[in-house]
């Protein structure tokens, strides 16, 4: 009997456009899009790359992005500057390959002030909930910072946009201060999934 270990139960709730709607995570599931489910409710330069920039649209109170602490190994390159930053907490979905946990997506609520914004899914992609513009990115190769306790801080780099909103010209992305995800460090059988939760910072830059 093919078993299904799933670290989070929670629901959550998204407000958009006036609209409500409910998502559950359940601890039994029989196949990848139960995992979906689960996981429905649940990234300046120069060292801290400080610097936020005026005028952006979301990040903080002010308007101006938060400016999160980014490790030297994961400083986006000059030319660009930080538009947005978001809280990021979901889950990351593992799925059983040859004995081992394989990372199978992400799947997150990215909120500003508390208020949920965007999703994140497999791709990895990010959705705008407010205006549908949409980022996909590829982790840039030997940019990253492991942690033994949690899911390693990254840049990516985007590969396609679309829309006119927050992530239509977004360029860099960087996965920041994150805690959890990771796999379980137990064995698996054939067709289990497990979602682990995490939560990160995500800094989003476009081009100067």
């Amino acid at each position: 009997m093919k078993r299904i270990s799933l670290a989070l139960a929670a629901g959550s709730m998204i407000l958009l456009g006036g609209a409500t709607a409910c998502s559950s995570a359940t601890g039994a599931a029989a196949a990848d899009p139960a995992a979906a489910k689960a996981a429905a409710g649940a990234e300046s330069q120069a060292g801290t790359q400080a610097g936020a920039q005026p005028g952006s649209p979301a990040g903080s109170q002010d308007g101006s992005p938060e400016v999160i602490a980014a490790p030297a190994q994961v400083q986006v390159p000059p030319g660009n500057k930080r538009a947005a930053t978001f809280h990021g907490e979901g889950v990351q979905i593992y799925g059983c390959t040859d004995g081992a946990w394989t990372l199978t997506k992400p799947s997150a609520i990215m909120s500003d002030g508390g208020k949920a914004v965007a999703l994140h899914d497999k791709g990895p992609i990010w959705t705008s909930t407010v205006d549908g513009s949409t980022v996909a990115a590829t982790a840039v190769p030997g940019k990253a910072v492991q942690h033994a306790d949690a899911i390693p801080e990254i840049l990516l780099k985007s590969d396609q946009d679309s829309g006119k909103g927050v992530f239509g010209t977004v360029t860099y992305i960087q996965r920041l201060a994150t805690k959890g995800g990771l796999a379980p460090k137990s064995s698996c059988n054939a067709g289990d999934v497990t979602a682990t939760p995490y939560s990160a910072e995500y800094a989003f830059w476009t081009a100067n």
